[in-house]
């Protein structure tokens, strides 16, 4: 508690076997998360104290909750406070653990004789156990969870919650997956808890991800693992096995801060033909803007001054950034067509069509001759979001804003039918 020192802390709230939950008094809906120098395995039949732990597990889970929030998933984190403690929303806790397998071991094995370590799961294999140490979690089917009516801050836990934290486990088991994946470490699987926003009464990652919440194997072997299964399998626990395990924590929450890191950069440049075409560009680039990619706008008609057009082309060519042009040309378009045809990079079509002709101009985007590849996307938007997903294929960043937004849709349309059948109801 003495690294909180600038709160004014309450009574704790909370206390588990690697945390204490305390509240806020000066900032009520909020909660301090203080961890512990503890590490425990077998619902704590095996307990040691680590020096650093704290310090270890709240950088690491700081940092896990932070690339999850950039990408647009919704958690309790607000901010690290401390080397050992943060800041998160107040939160009623959904007493089930989420499990998301990508790889077959541990105890899926034991569960299920007859499969092989090393099965890889595609899709994913989702279980969910509930929270309950005297019966060492047990685990549980969807029905059981459904009937169970756990009512959370005012929320009653139906078929829509279940199917919202089914949905939002995979999406983030997959942006965790590929952010890993820049580190050469495969995700093996991992566990999750949700819990109900007190003020907000939503549902939202809670809890922490940490060095005891997975299990990573770099470069995809079980041998060199770094996660807690480690300290799981010691036959007897010494200082230097202690020590070796410490290491492996640190290793983790030192490759994890290089998760927030992009490992590529990517642009995209959009060319009008007209500055009358401004307005539709600007819209590109302020969806470009929301996926963090940079996006310049050049004038250059392929019509009037194909060879201005090729030398801009050129420009970007030349520098080594990966680019995608996205072409805004009214009436006819040729500056998609010319781009297609020098570059080797994707070329988008968004012409900015208009009422009176815009059935007929169309075509100038959409027939190309042979040789010539660029699409055509109508909504500056989705312009914006199909060059994001181009870019996405190399930095994991934008690929993780936009898995998360694709969960955040789904989850709005999900949502908005539950209220509707309450209003019909």
């Amino acid at each position: 508690r003495a690294s909180a020192q600038y709160l004014k802390i309450g009574q704790k709230l909370n206390e588990g076997k690697t945390k204490q939950i305390f509240e806020l008094v000066d900032q009520p809906g909020l909660v301090l998360v203080q961890s512990k120098d503890q590490i425990t395995a077998g619902n704590a039949v095996r307990k040691d104290q680590m020096e650093g732990k704290a310090a270890i597990a709240n950088k690491t889970t700081s940092c896990v909750f932070k690339l999850l929030q950039e990408s647009g998933i919704k958690t309790a984190f607000v901010k690290q406070h401390s080397d050992t403690a943060f800041i998160a929303a107040h939160c009623e806790m959904i007493p089930i653990e989420w499990v998301c397998r990508r790889v077959a071991t541990g105890s899926f094995l034991k569960r299920n004789p007859g499969v092989k370590e090393g099965y890889r799961f595609a899709p994913l294999k989702m279980e969910m156990f509930f929270k309950d140490d005297a019966n060492n979690d047990p685990q549980w089917s969807e029905e059981q969870l459904l009937e169970a009516k756990f009512c959370l801050a005012g929320l009653t836990i139906g078929q829509c919650e279940v199917d919202i934290m089914n949905r939002s486990t995979v999406a983030i088991f997959e942006i965790l997956e590929k952010a890993w994946a820049t580190q050469n470490c495969t995700l093996v699987d991992m566990k999750i808890e949700f819990g109900v926003n007190v003020k907000t009464q939503e549902i939202v990652l809670a809890d922490v991800i940490d060095n005891d919440s997975w299990r990573l194997w770099p470069a995809g072997d079980r041998s060199q693992q770094k996660d807690k299964q480690v300290y799981r399998d010691l036959k007897e626990v010494t200082p230097e096995a202690m020590q070796m395990v410490k290491k492996n924590f640190e290793w983790v929450s030192e490759r994890v801060k290089l998760l927030l890191e992009p490992q590529a950069s990517g642009r995209v440049v959009v060319l009008m033909g007209s500055t009358s075409d401004m307005a539709h560009c600007e819209k590109i680039r302020k969806a470009c803007t929301s996926y963090r990619i940079p996006c310049i706008l050049r004038v250059t008609s392929a019509h009037k001054g194909p060879d201005e057009t090729l030398r801009i082309k050129a420009e970007y060519e030349g520098d080594g950034v990966p680019t995608v042009f996205v072409a805004v040309a009214g009436r006819s378009n040729g500056l998609g067509p010319v781009m297609s045809g020098n570059t080797a990079y994707p070329v988008i079509n968004c012409p900015p069509l208009t009422p009176d002709w815009g059935a007929q101009d169309v075509w100038s985007s959409l027939r190309m001759p042979s040789g010539l590849a660029c699409s055509t996307v109508l909504s500056p938007e989705a312009a914006a979001q199909f060059a994001a997903q181009i870019v996405g294929l190399t930095d994991h960043l934008v690929w993780c804003k936009l898995r998360a937004s694709m969960l955040n849709t789904w989850v709005a349309l999900k949502l908005a039918d539950k209220k509707l059948q309450a209003c019909s109801l």
